[in-house]
């Protein structure tokens, strides 16, 4: 069997050895494709892999026409938009993701964020604290469960609505949990988003929404960029003067909105949410091993184009 990892971005090298050991272990070669700049490269170097693990890699149908032998793609990571599961299904390929591996590194970036946003930006001005802040959380998976853990540490008031239908867990877990998003967008003083991208979601927080937010308020984005209506964003934060938006997923309409709102669009240069050793680490390791356990004994647990 080869077994093929293909990153854009590449995973750590402490990670990479990980991933070589365990595909060792099983008999199975272990190639590599990083920093690839050309859509080629990759066409080229999946024709006889059998299996494949990426990252925000897109993987559509040219190249699984390119890939007459490949069983399973494995993204490493949560989301996995960036595979055509209709396709792969017609190809007769698993597509996988990596649940939870990358949720703490996630959590901590939007913390982070945060700290640095209430703070002008460490401009030398005085800011704010997070430390009594009402926090709102849209949807409640991995990413939100470790944001939630680390927010209440800090005294933060959270609570939750999930569009997802798991509002026992938020009640579990002891968190408020609204009946709608207007009434998550209006109660709270920061709104984080961990709504994965799907039909139903995509351009679901716009304008109407997002003036429903306090006075001040801020709007955080490290789920996915599709999930927000620009245009309605824009409008928004125009009309709105107090309101801030944090995001590790530049705009589309990046460079005006820099221009127009200055330091109340706080972004990362790139998406950084998964970019620790330990998140490279955890997701690395758990797509390989996925990739084993299914080509060995059938296993298709985290199978997502069921």
């Amino acid at each position: 069997m080869k077994i093929l990892i293909a990153t854009e971005k590449p995973f750590a090298p402490v990670a990479v050895k990980g991933i070589k050991e365990i595909f060792e272990m099983a008999g199975y070669e272990c190639c590599l494709l990083e920093k690839y700049t050309e859509k080629a490269q990759l066409l080229e170097a999946v024709r006889d892999a059998d299996g494949l693990i990426i990252r925000s890699d897109i993987i559509d149908s040219e190249v699984m026409d390119a890939a007459p032998q490949l069983k399973i793609v494995v993204r490493a990571g949560a989301g996995y938009d960036n595979v055509d599961l209709q396709a792969a299904t017609g190809h007769g390929i698993v597509v996988m993701n990596t649940p939870g591996q990358n949720a703490n590194a996630v959590a901590e970036l939007v913390i982070g964020l945060l700290i640095f946003t209430i703070r002008n930006g460490f401009n030398g001005t005085s800011g704010t604290e997070l430390m009594g802040k009402k926090l709102g959380l849209m949807a409640f998976g991995a990413v939100a469960q470790n944001l939630a853990r680390i927010a209440k540490g800090m005294g933060m008031d959270i609570s939750s609505y999930s569009p997802l239908n798991r509002p026992q867990k938020i009640i579990d877990a002891g968190y408020h949990v609204h009946e709608s998003a207007e009434a998550l967008f209006t109660y709270n003083d920061i709104v984080s988003l961990h709504i994965p991208a799907t039909p139903q979601t995509r351009g679901s927080i716009g304008y109407d929404l997002i003036c429903k937010m306090k006075k001040n308020a801020i709007l955080v984005n490290s789920a996915r960029k599709e999930v927000i209506d620009e245009e309605g964003l824009l409008r928004a934060m125009t009309e709105r003067e107090d309101l801030r938006y944090v995001t590790d997923l530049k705009l589309d309409a990046h460079d005006e909105a820099v221009k127009r709102f200055g330091a109340r669009y706080v972004f990362t240069p790139k998406k950084m949410g998964a970019q620790t050793a330990e998140a490279n680490i955890n997701a690395g390791l758990a797509a390989a091993q996925q990739i084993v356990d299914f080509l060995e004994n059938g296993s298709k647990q985290f199978q997502v184009n069921k």
